[in-house]
């Protein structure tokens, strides 16, 4: 009797599930352009790369099934690899919640002002990050001879007696890589925190000061906070990917590969095996890793995101 009603429920949600599709027919006609680039440019390939994984794949024989080999090179016989592990935590852990809180400390603080100078000032902010000869400025500044600007401003004011090789010291690689990340950082998390700021209500704030709320902490926590979530999860998400996913920085500043490895990434061990050494199941391997530490880290900022304001 029991199974005779379970099997009519589901059959009266499924009718239900129909119903409601048929109803809303249009809105998946217009997500099916999306849905189907996304399904085969970002879930296939992602699919695959889980596959390939498994294997050993050099573009010019067919994959070859290898079970954990790959898995088990890169945790215990890849020293190279445990280097780029802990570089990229490092920097993901300095510049990840910096540059978030620093992007929300500064769309907040325009969000005030009014309509002209907060356009300008929002273009000032996010110029760096979509500025294309960024690196050539910092080339220079951290230029290894006494006419790098960080250089003679150290000897000429005593700090140092000879030029610091920035770029080529492993002692300094990983500072200034995170110099640069920090001042490439207020992208498009920037933009989604100022559209928030935008959007809460106003009549919020009045109804904030009826129930006891006196001054611009406790709005900002107890209302705009609250208001703007999923702005702030939308930030939260391309800050992890972003600093998880650091590879054009070291590259273009330490070289590629870096002196002792010291600017070495995941992403450029990625790169590394998978464009250079073409052994594509060794880097699909790396892929899986970084993938799986990106979902990790951005189920650990929705938990810690879904506390603000309570």
């Amino acid at each position: 009797m029991k199974n005779s009603e379970a099997s009519a429920a589901r059959k009266n949600k499924r009718k239900l599930l129909w119903t409601e599709i048929k109803k809303s027919k249009h809105y998946y006609v217009l997500m099916a352009p999306f849905a189907i680039l996304f399904l085969t440019f970002t879930v296939l390939p992602v699919i695959m790369s889980l596959g390939i994984s498994f294997s050993y794949f050099n573009l010019l024989e067919p994959p070859r099934f290898v079970g954990l080999d790959n898995y088990i090179k890169l945790f215990l016989e890849d020293d190279i690899f445990i280097i780029a592990l802990k570089n990229t935590l490092i920097l993901a852990v300095v510049t990840g919640p910096i540059s978030y809180m620093m992007a929300f400390l500064f769309a907040w603080l325009i969000n005030e002002l009014g309509p002209k100078l907060r356009s300008f000032l929002t273009l000032v902010f996010y110029a760096p990050s979509i500025s294309g000869n960024a690196f050539l400025m910092w080339l220079l500044i951290f230029s290894g001879d006494v006419h790098g600007y960080a250089n003679s401003f150290l000897i000429r004011f005593g700090f140092v007696n000879n030029p610091i090789q920035w770029l080529k010291d492993p002692e300094y690689m990983l500072l200034v890589i995170i110099v640069v990340q920090l001042w490439l950082s207020l992208g498009v998390s920037f933009l989604a925190f100022i559209a928030g700021l935008q959007s809460v209500d106003k009549t919020l704030y009045e109804a904030g000061a009826v129930d006891g709320i006196r001054n611009r902490w406790q709005e900002l926590w107890y209302i705009t906070l609250p208001s703007m979530r999923p702005q702030l999860l939308f930030g939260a998400v391309m800050q992890i990917t972003t600093t998880l996913a650091i590879a054009a920085v070291s590259m273009q500043l330490v070289g590629f590969p870096s002196v002792q490895y010291a600017g070495h990434t995941i992403v450029t061990h990625l790169i590394d095996f998978g464009t250079v050494r073409y052994d594509l199941g060794y880097a699909s391997a790396i892929a899986t890793v970084l993938f799986l530490i990106m979902i990790t880290t951005n189920l650990v900022v929705r938990q810690v995101l879904r506390k603000v304001g309570k």
